[in-house]
């Protein structure tokens, strides 16, 4: 990975975030911050957009449940998208991997789980900042320094942003993407000590489908859908738009037997009023 590489990944970590000056929540955090989305930056970055989304794809999946209530983030997807996907593929190309293999998943999200904990050190480290940078400008404005407003709303907090996330992204991509490479191709996949990491790696994704359905089911009999839809999917080979047309079709036939149990229920109500009130 040139240099040139690395800056460009490193400044996408940038966007990538939450600060009202970047490209805020929406468009940051809760965009370009998705390990799927990143995959097709960093792509175009290193040249090889099919093979960086393959290795995003289980990253995706891995962390498709993480949600950030307050201030509790569980990982930055930062250093996993701009730090996990390049060094995940640098590794698997290294290796000679198929991108869309199990071995490659399973290096992705095992790199993915480490990756994470680097993102949970830039978050805090860049909180940490923004309050130095918040008692700052309280302390000035009881002195009446109106001046420091700006200062303290946009310039400080982006030069810490600066310093905690591109820095990092731009010095691990380039060095580590070395390190990884070389590792790989020293190294003999089919011992079983990394066979053991890779198969635990691929397991990860199916721990963020069982998150999400925890958080999404809420009686056990919608398990049965959900089982169904895997089973379909598996068994006929679906896409994942097919996949969606199909569950789009079971979805609005769930709701017209709703609707249709709803208004017979109301109906008979009705019934039931008038009847009483010929009596």
């Amino acid at each position: 990975m040139s240099w040139l590489q690395a800056i460009l990944i490193g400044l996408m970590s940038c966007t990538a975030a939450s600060t009202i000056a970047c490209l805020g929540t929406t468009v940051g955090n809760y965009t370009l911050n998705r390990p799927l989305v990143a995959s097709l930056f960093v792509g175009l970055i290193l040249g090889d957009v099919s093979g960086c989304i393959q290795i995003g794809i289980p990253m995706q999946v891995m962390w498709i449940a993480l949600v950030t209530p307050g201030g509790t983030v569980a990982s930055d997807l930062r250093a996993v998208s701009y730090i996990g996907i390049p060094l995940a593929y640098v590794g698997a190309k290294a290796a000679g991997m198929d991108f869309g293999g199990s071995d490659a998943q399973g290096l992705a999200s095992s790199i993915s789980a480490m990756t994470g904990v680097i993102g949970i050190t830039l978050f805090y480290g860049t909180a940490m900042m923004n309050l130095i940078w918040q008692h700052w400008g309280w302390a000035q404005l009881d002195k009446g320094n109106l001046d420091c407003l700006g200062k303290v709303d946009v310039v400080l907090p982006l030069i810490s942003h600066f310093v905690l996330s591109f820095l990092p992204v731009t010095l691990l991509c380039y060095y580590g993407s070395g390190a990884v490479a070389e590792l790989f191709q020293s190294l003999n996949v089919n011992v079983w000590y990394v066979k053991a990491i890779l198969s635990v790696g691929s397991v990860l994704p199916a721990v963020g489908i069982g998150i999400l359905l925890k958080s999404v089911v809420s009686k056990t009999s919608d398990l049965i859908y959900f089982m169904f839809g895997f089973a379909l999917a598996a068994s006929m080979g679906l896409t994942l738009i097919a996949a969606t047309v199909v569950g789009g079709v079971f979805a609005l036939i769930n709701y017209q037997m709703t609707m249709m149990k709803a208004t017979g229920a109301v109906g008979g109500a009705s019934v039931d009023y008038d009847d009483e009130e010929d009596i």
